[in-house]
């Protein structure tokens, strides 16, 4: 119980750190994700070459955890938009509504029912981003791309379950980087 507290609480200030820097950086989303994607797609690259850990997974597999990646680059350009078009509170407050999309994506990706605390939740949250439009119209902009973020975290996430079950944690860190690398090369 005491270590998953403190990985909630690491979880918690690392994201609202991204953030930070994210506002800090002058560099606009798209180039702020391409950097940040190429760097790392290259340091994980290099470590798997040198270490010579290679899990050998299908063609197919590296499609479609190579398209997950793309969705995780598209979440981070909509996340560090936010961020750009209102400002960190705002994003950070829209991608609380993860459990939301989840809530609905995920039983639908698994043909089960919602449940319905899951789903009141991600109303409450919801209505706490009605309240911010309704009383400041100015981050129209940042809090649809916060929305859109969140909606494409849920979906990625929801997918590296599945992966997950059948790949180790690096193998997939690599493939998506790979993806979502390739996606901003063709964005450009």
């Amino acid at each position: 119980m005491r270590k998953a507290f403190w990985q909630l609480h690491i979880a918690i200030a690392l994201a609202g750190f991204t953030g930070i820097l994210g506002r800090l950086i002058s560099l606009d989303e798209f180039w702020l994700v391409f950097w940040r994607i190429g760097i790392s797609g290259l340091v994980i690259w290099a470590w798997r070459l040198i270490s010579r850990r290679r899990e050998s997974i299908s063609v197919r597999d590296r499609l479609l955890v190579g398209m997950n990646g793309g969705i995780t680059a598209l979440h981070w350009i909509a996340f560090f938009g936010s961020i750009k078009y209102a400002n960190v509170s705002v994003a950070l407050v829209c991608f609380s509504t993860v459990g939301f999309f989840t809530a609905i994506l995920e039983p639908l990706s698994y043909r089960q029912l919602p449940k319905p605390i899951e789903l009141m939740l991600g109303i409450m949250a919801i209505i706490g981003i009605s309240l911010i439009f309704h009383f400041d119209p100015v981050y129209k902009k940042g809090i649809l791309l916060g929305l859109a973020s969140a909606l494409l975290g849920a979906w990625f996430t929801i997918q590296n379950r599945r992966f997950m079950q059948r790949m180790k944690a690096p193998t997939l860190l690599t493939w998506q980087l790979t993806g979502g690398g390739l996606l901003m090369l063709l964005l450009i």
